[in-house]
């Protein structure tokens, strides 16, 4: 009996094989020779034969050189935080090329001399929240309340609704990150009600600031009472304020969802909001506030360890420079133009003999922000089944099941990418054997399945 591994090809001549070229160029040595190694054991195991070994190893090639993979987001949650939250919008991911290469982030080209960083995507932010009297960026919105305390409150109070304590997923709790900066919490009120007694009691020597956090991912109802901004501002101490999900200026369907220019213009000292939210941007923290308190923030010696790279700096500035960024987009979108491109797919599947068609459903802001709120939309339902199928195809796509349907809802999904949910089901369906051509009607013509 011949031993198969005498017939497997050697890994360097597979390497030198001109076909793998481009590959290796694009993907890098040790991607490919790892695909060959998984390809040879192929081999070895009677399932591919050597002469086959570069096809394979060519059809088993990675597109690209990350493990990430791009999703088609049917969910109808806008900002999913499991699916990266904003997805970027062109002007965005244009930015991102300049910016991988080398560039002018702190340096002056007219000059020959250090320039302030990032200040293309500072004084967008600038002339997007004209009430902040400076700005700055760091990694996220938690390293922004983290840094916050670290300036204001060393060894200090905190003072803090307990209405507020808020955890912001995956375990991560904002009391906790505050206790880490070395400041004391002063817890002060109920869960259900607090008032303006409660924070005067609250404030002495020892108070660094009031910190006031929107509850953005759960909402408190009945017997309730908190103290609105303009009643906090009177306090003789800064105030920081946490909106949270990145709103920059009032939005009409999410009257209750605080933004930066507001929450500035009712007195709040500092801002502090996430740039990947409803801004639709890169991951970022944003603070907007009085140039004095934001200057002291910057040159916090841990500023420099929150600090952005020049990727999330361009990508920002674009997304605020730019059109409008898919998440803004996914928000607006008119129930009507959703309602026209579910049909238009369903109608398309069903003649191709696809169980599909076109229904109503309701989509979700996300992201820990505006949790009340649900958009009117519309989507394309499928068998439930499929939806595990679609998520492990190619593209993978991701939407929601209820009971024995599977709906891909048509907000979060760009227009753009209709053929390809298209293609995605009607894939699904023929390896599931299901799909099947209309039945002809009367006349010889293709008929409604």
């Amino acid at each position: 009996m011949t031993d198969a591994r005498r017939h497997v090809p050697r890994t360097d001549v597979v390497l030198a094989d001109p076909r793998l070229a481009e590959a290796i160029r694009a993907l890098g040595r040790t991607a490919v020779k790892a695909t060959i190694v998984a390809s040879q054991q192929r081999v070895r195991a009677g399932e591919v034969r050597p002469e086959s070994l570069v096809d394979v190893v060519l059809s088993a090639l990675p597109e690209h050189a990350t493990t990430l993979r791009r999703v088609v987001n049917a969910t109808g949650v806008i900002v999913h935080t499991n699916l990266g939250r904003a997805p970027l919008s062109a002007a965005a991911r244009d930015a991102l090329d300049v910016a991988a290469g080398t560039t002018d982030v702190e340096f002056d080209l007219a000059t020959g001399e250090r320039a302030r960083r990032g200040r293309g995507a500072l004084a967008a932010l600038t002339d997007a929240v004209p009430d902040a009297g400076a700005v700055h960026v760091v990694n996220n919105n938690a390293a922004a309340l983290l840094l916050t305390a670290l300036t204001l409150a060393p060894g200090a109070e905190i003072v803090l609704s307990r209405g507020e304590f808020v955890e912001i997923g995956d375990g991560f709790r904002i009391p906790e990150l505050l206790a880490a900066s070395g400041a004391r919490l002063r817890e002060v009120g109920t869960t259900n009600r607090t008032t303006l007694r409660d924070y005067q009691a609250a404030i002495g020597p020892d108070t660094g600031f009031v910190l006031k956090i929107h509850p953005s991912n759960f909402v408190v109802s009945g017997f309730t009472a908190s103290v609105g901004l303009r009643e906090l501002a009177t306090l003789d101490v800064p105030l920081v304020v946490d909106i949270g999900s990145g709103l920059l200026a009032p939005h009409p369907l999410l009257p209750d969802e605080p933004d930066a220019a507001t929450t500035l213009r009712a007195g709040a000292t500092l801002v502090t909001a996430s740039g990947d939210k409803l801004l639709g941007g890169p991951q970022a923290g944003l603070l907007f506030g009085s140039s004095d308190i934001v200057e002291r923030v910057r040159r916090h010696p841990a500023a420099r360890a929150m600090r952005v790279d020049k990727l999330t700096l361009a990508a920002l500035e674009a997304t605020l420079r730019g059109p409008t960024p898919p998440v803004r987009a996914a928000l607006d979108a008119a129930e009507d133009e959703l309602r026209i491109r579910a049909e238009k797919i369903a109608a398309g599947l069903a003649g191709n003999g696809v169980d599909a068609e076109a229904v109503r459903c309701r989509s979700a802001v996300g992201g820990g922000g505006a949790p009340e709120v649900e958009l009117p939309s519309w989507g394309v339902a499928v068998p439930a089944a499929w939806g595990q199928r679609l998520r492990v195809g190619t593209p993978p796509v991701v939407g929601r099941v209820h009971g024995r349907r599977c709906v891909l809802d048509l907000r979060t999904v760009d227009p753009a990418e209709d053929a390809t949910l298209a293609s995605a089901v009607t894939a699904v369906a023929v390896a599931d054997g299901s799909s099947h051509p209309p039945a002809p009607n009367r006349a010889g013509a293709p008929g409604p399945s």
